[in-house]
């Protein structure tokens, strides 16, 4: 990759580099159409009832390769699952056994070939967001999710949605082997809290309420270890606790630095008040887990090489998740425990609700997406393909909440801006000693869980071998940073950009939507065994975790 896209770019630059991709919108007209037809249509078919399970899991494990670690570990706090034995073993249904993912077993490569590099520049460069917004609007018929985050309007300096709709930008450290921007995708994240944590104890909307709250929820979310709460001893050291940006503890009441007096800009968090501020002063803050009515969107987008940071206008995919319920640590104990007992007895998980309104976990979480239909528009996900997102966000044990973005924010203030992985260090996961990204290579073998990206294979593994050196310059104290180690060049961005879209046209995601480029070697057809052979190998990992030690 060039030098030039692992620099970053002055301030003015970066900021009107990221209002052109979210106003890209206005080139692309909206037309009638119906997002909803397609999941209509589909009602009541039954599809994959083990959607759920990723394609991820169909990797092959040869000499060792192990990218299940990333995912399948031992949980923390209210996350009780411990689902590291998945590395051991293929623990499918009979049902399972057989690949459904078999895009992945496709080469698309020729099908790519057949798009010109122009041709798929115009069409990824073409917003199909905001005519989805435009359709939607007008359906008195919908209860879902009415996507309401004008990214034509942009963002401000903090990263705060410029429409007043209290969507805030999140930049995070992409999670390590599929999610990486050479492997297909690149993506953003917006979080936005209730009207109550918006305002100040009159009611009245304030920035800096919203802020503090925001803080709070980042140092309850994203610090490695629970922090303590009111009424118990902070840490010692001045490292302790989580870095956040400026914010006030005249208005939390609270003394977060733990430094025996209230100031009215403080940037680190070392104990948690009890409670949230403002309008919000009822709410519970807990470590670990979102409040009820916290809401993710997120875009999984095309690759535009020739964008800064490789986001381009047109979607893939739109992603929303809403706390629609706050259950307490009995309850989410229990639901650990009955999805451990579903699981033994061989029942496929079961997700009440359905594409108009979205698909719920027995954590909370209400979960509703949106895909392109074989015209490039976003439409329903289906029931199937809505399943397939739950897989991930479900009961896994990495995750923290069933969530991966707020625990893997930038600290403080250089997390709260539009998604942008130059200048961000490859920093270890949190109890790690090495950068994440060297040490996902040294145990998955290859870039991804199938070792099919050659571009990366060449670039890291030259004959064979990790080349430690190199991964290394994009760690802390290195001369690159991570764009450098997972961006892909243009040629491979274009090439999987045009793959992606010749899926789109076929409008087959009941068979994945990931695509590979190159004959798929590192993915099982048909699971015949138990055993993965990882705990054979002595190559079963129990710490893997969402969170960074930045």
């Amino acid at each position: 990759m060039p030098a030039r896209r692992a620099r970053l770019l002055s301030a003015p630059l970066a900021f009107a580099a990221v209002s052109a991709v979210l106003a890209a919108g206005a080139r692309c007209g909206g037309g009638g159409y119906d997002p909803l037809a397609t999941a209509a249509a589909r009602a009541g078919h039954a599809g994959n009832p083990e959607a759920s399970i990723p394609p991820m899991c169909y990797a092959t494990t040869a000499s060792g390769a192990n990218g299940c670690w990333t995912c399948h570990t031992i949980g923390i706090g209210p996350n009780t699952l411990a689902d590291h034995e998945l590395q051991r073993d293929y623990s499918f249904s009979d049902a399972a056994r057989k690949n459904p993912w078999t895009n992945l077993l496709e080469d698309l490569s020729a099908a790519a070939a057949r798009t010109s590099d122009a041709e798929i520049l115009e069409y990824i460069r073409e917003d199909n967001y905001a005519p989805l917004r435009e359709a939607l609007a007008a359906r008195r018929d919908y209860p879902g999710y009415v996507p309401d985050l004008d990214l034509g309007a942009g963002l401000d300096e903090e990263g705060f949605a410029r429409d007043g709709s209290g969507f805030r930008a999140v930049r995070y450290k992409p999670f390590p082997g599929s999610f990486w921007p050479t492997n297909g995708s690149a993506g953003d994240v917006f979080l936005r809290l209730p009207a109550a944590f918006r305002e100040d104890a009159s009611g009245a909307p304030s920035r800096e309420v919203y802020k503090l709250n925001l803080a709070l929820l980042e140092a309850a979310i994203a610090s490695p270890s629970p922090l303590p709460r009111e009424g118990a001893a902070g840490p010692a050291g001045a490292a302790a606790g989580r870095e956040v940006e400026p914010v006030s503890e005249l208005l939390a009441g609270f003394d977060l630095d733990g430094d025996g007096a209230l100031e009215p800009a403080v940037t680190r968090v070392v104990r948690l008040p009890a409670r949230y501020a403002g309008g919000a002063a009822g709410v519970p803050v807990r470590a670990w887990l979102y409040p009820r009515g916290a809401e993710l969107l997120h875009s999984v987008r095309y690759l535009d090489p020739d964008r800064p940071a490789l986001l381009a206008a047109r979607m893939k995919e739109l992603r929303y998740a809403r706390k629609v319920d706050e259950p307490d640590d009995w309850a989410i104990a229990r639901a650990y425990e009955r999805e451990a007992e579903e699981k033994a007895e061989g029942q496929p998980p079961f997700h009440p609700g359905g594409p108009e309104v979205g698909l719920r976990n027995a954590f909370g979480w209400q979960i509703q997406a949106f895909i392109e239909d074989e015209q490039g528009r976003l439409r329903l996900q289906t029931a199937e393909e809505h399943r397939a997102c739950m897989g991930c966000h479900g009961a896994v044990g990495v995750t923290v909440d069933h969530t991966f973005s707020l625990a893997r924010k930038v600290p403080g203030a250089a997390g709260w801006r539009h998604q942008d992985l130059r200048g961000m260090p490859d920093v270890p996961q949190a109890g790690h000693a090495e950068p994440e990204v060297l040490t996902y290579l040294r145990r998955a073998h290859g870039a991804d869980d199938y070792r099919g990206n050659a571009e990366m294979l060449a670039r890291f593994f030259p004959g064979g071998a990790l080349d430690e050196a190199e991964v290394r310059r994009g760690a802390p104290g290195g001369d690159r940073d991570l764009a450098y180690l997972v961006a892909p060049s243009r040629e491979r961005a274009l090439l999987l950009d045009k793959a992606y879209r010749a899926l789109v046209r076929m409008q087959r995601f009941e068979a994945g939507r990931d695509v590979a480029l190159g004959p798929a070697t590192g993915i099982l057809r048909v699971v015949e065994g138990e055993s993965t052979g990882l705990g054979e190998a002595q190559r079963v990992y129990l710490d893997g975790r969402a969170h960074l030690a930045w």
